[in-house]
């Protein structure tokens, strides 16, 4: 059962366990010129359910997960939930590290999340469809980026 939106401020959300100590790690690892992203990304973690791998639901967005969302303004877009270093826009593999990142972590198909763009505009998006990530990213895949 999908979780729902709460009529005002963030919907429910939960994370699997280990992408929670995957993206605590990296949001924690990253230097004080991204403090931003982090903290918001911390934020998110901080207030999510955390739940074994096994149980998590198949329309709950992970890393790794393709999703379909609809914005307030109309746009209909499929992506998929990427760590930093497979991030490609015209490919449709959006960073967690960004705004749109942060606000689709953790939420289920029919949950609706406001976030505000790097340029400072409000949007709002509702997850329409989620599919399950084919296979776990190993736990150093993320680290590249960093480290690079």
């Amino acid at each position: 059962m999908a979780l729902r939106t709460p009529q005002y401020g963030k919907p429910q959300i939960r994370v699997t366990r280990s992408d929670h100590a995957r993206l605590s790690r990296m949001a924690n690892a990253l230097p004080a010129a991204s403090s931003t992203i982090a903290d918001q990304l911390l934020a998110e973690l901080d207030r999510a359910r955390v739940v074994d791998d096994a149980r998590i639901g198949s329309d709950v967005v992970r890393i790794g997960s393709t999703l379909r969302y609809v914005t307030d303004s109309g746009d209909d877009r499929t992506v998929t939930l990427v760590f930093p270093g497979d991030a490609d826009i015209a490919e449709g593999r959006v960073s967690i590290l960004t705004p749109i990142g942060v606000a689709l972590i953790g939420l289920s198909a029919g949950q609706s999340m406001g976030w505000t763009t790097r340029d400072g505009r409000p949007n709002r998006l509702t997850v329409e469809h989620v599919e399950t990530p084919r296979a776990s990213v190993p736990d150093h895949a993320h680290f590249a980026v960093l480290t690079a």
